[in-house]
């Protein structure tokens, strides 16, 4: 599998998200999936403290203490869970929500602490400052964000580069080929900040496996049975655009004899700034699907032929700067080092 850097750490192009291990997925064929991941050269896994109250962190410990050298683990804080209790970004929870998640997955170190989304019942420059403490007391290599909009991020890259904290490295957003809002303003800052992008729900939850159809829509799958509310919500999803996407996908899949979910994620791979899509599988079955993706190259004419369909909305400012102006993103950003004055 195909490597690439993300702030100190080498990884795979693909990250092996663990959100349904220790749930939908048990946690003997867990560890299978982890094992066929690394021996395909996987060596990024990512889960969140919230999945499954636990349980994710948990049934990759054992996993972990036989491969802890071999791959950089990524958690999340934010969302609520019963150990340490109560949920959010203030200092105090931060801590003790780390300690907890270090304990679950049996680690003295966490590669990459991601904040799952923005809490804005906390000010920001107080969890900033509680997640630097951290990466100095050595419980943390590096941070990264989850779901910020580009206004807070760009605050937090900001803030973190005048205080000389321990800066984010990473975002995860939601992207795909049916979820393109990304394109606008977080893709364009992460590239001129220099943050690597870890796209969630790159499959838009499944939509992009073949699975889904005008007149099939699989009454196991997650789009049939999202809550309204869900970004996988069948509203949302199973639109025509989106069926049209699919259709590319399946043509493309077709004549280079690959699944069509490896398509979708080849696509993702090709655009600049993109680190490791965050693949979810619930089956080793699923993850076979995946794997091959990074070595799938498309041509320029196929990528056109994908990008097509649904395009990320034409708003304010972007389209002026784009048609009018010919600027279609902002150059490379002029970081200070740690500790420079500025």
């Amino acid at each position: 599998m195909r490597t690439t850097t993300l702030g100190p750490f080498t990884v795979s192009r693909l990250c092996l998200g663990a959100m349904l291990m220790g749930d939908a997925t048990p946690a003997g064929e867990a560890h299978t999936m982890l094992d066929r991941f690394l021996d395909a050269g996987g060596t990024f896994v990512d889960t969140a403290d919230t999945y499954g109250d636990g349980a994710s962190e948990r049934t990759l410990a054992p996993w972990l203490a036989r491969h802890r050298d071999q791959v950089v683990i990524a958690t999340k804080v934010r969302f609520g869970v019963s150990d340490p209790g109560g949920e959010g970004l203030a200092p105090d929870r931060i801590r003790a929500a780390c300690e907890a998640s270090l304990r679950r997955l049996g680690v003295d170190t966490i590669d990459l602490y991601q904040v799952h989304a923005p809490d804005p019942a906390v000010p920001l420059e107080d969890t900033l400052a509680a997640l630097d403490g951290l990466v100095r007391a050595g419980k943390v290599r590096a941070l990264g964000a989850s779901n910020f909009p580009a206004w807070l991020l760009a605050w937090a890259v900001a803030t973190q580069d005048r205080e000389g904290w321990a800066p984010f490295v990473s975002l995860q957003p939601q992207y795909s080929l049916v979820e393109r809002t990304a394109e606008l303003e977080l893709l364009p800052l992460c590239r001129a900040a220099g943050l690597g992008v870890l796209p969630w729900g790159p499959l838009g939850a499944g939509f992009l496996t073949g699975r889904y159809r005008r007149d099939r829509m699989p009454a196991d799958g997650r789009v049939s049975t999202a809550a309204g509310d869900l970004e996988e919500a069948a509203d949302r999803r199973a639109t025509e655009r989106n069926f049209r996407v699919v259709d590319a996908a399946t043509e493309i899949a077709q004549r280079h004899g690959r699944p069509v979910a490896q398509v979708a994620l080849a696509w993702l791979l090709g655009v600049p700034g993109v680190t490791a899509p965050v693949i979810g599988p619930r089956t080793l079955a699923q993850l076979e699907d995946l794997l091959g993706a990074t070595d799938l190259d498309l041509d320029e004419a196929e990528r056109a032929q994908l990008a097509e369909p649904a395009p990320p909305p034409a708003v304010s400012p972007h389209r002026m700067l784009r048609e009018q102006l010919g600027q279609p993103d902002v150059p490379i950003l002029r970081r200070p080092s740690p500790g420079s004055p500025i």
